[in-house]
């Protein structure tokens, strides 16, 4: 069978037509892929963040510092550490006796390949993932007697 036969049959477009057809189905499950490692990324990075700056901020808090006060410092640090496409709360509850816990909460964004993206690609629904940790520390109160 030469060269000559091949064409004559008529199949020298069907790997264009494949390709055209798989090619969206492709881009979708590399968006997918992209942003779940990229939300993994960010997972681990928030974690240490959360926690270095829980144990800076709201296990010694400054004279005066209340709960509300070291909330806010742990959520700049830890948007300081992160990404543009995330949001971060950080909240406080009063876990027992002489225990705080601080609950972290990160919020992703997906984006298409760095870009702005709405809610979803090609059809895909991209919702946003979240991610919580949580912290109970005892606060040392300088000059407290208990």
């Amino acid at each position: 069978m030469g060269i000559g036969t091949w064409f004559s049959r008529g199949s020298s477009g069907q790997m264009t037509i494949e390709l055209a057809a798989a090619l969206p189905a492709m881009i979708a499950v590399a968006l997918i892929a992209s942003n779940a490692l990229t939300f993994f990324g960010q997972c681990a990075v928030f974690d240490r963040a959360v926690h270095e700056s829980v144990r800076v901020h709201a296990a010694s808090p400054a004279y005066g510092q209340g709960p509300g006060q070291s909330c806010a410092l742990v959520e700049s640090d830890v948007r300081a550490a992160l990404g543009s496409n995330v949001e971060v709360s950080v909240s406080y509850a009063p876990a027992a006796r002489d225990l705080d816990c601080y609950t972290a909460t990160l919020s992703f964004s997906p984006t298409l390949f760095g870009a702005g993206l709405r809610s979803s690609a090609f059809g895909v629904s991209m919702p946003q993932l979240t991610h919580t940790t949580q912290y109970v520390v005892d606060t040392y109160k300088a000059g407290v007697i208990v």
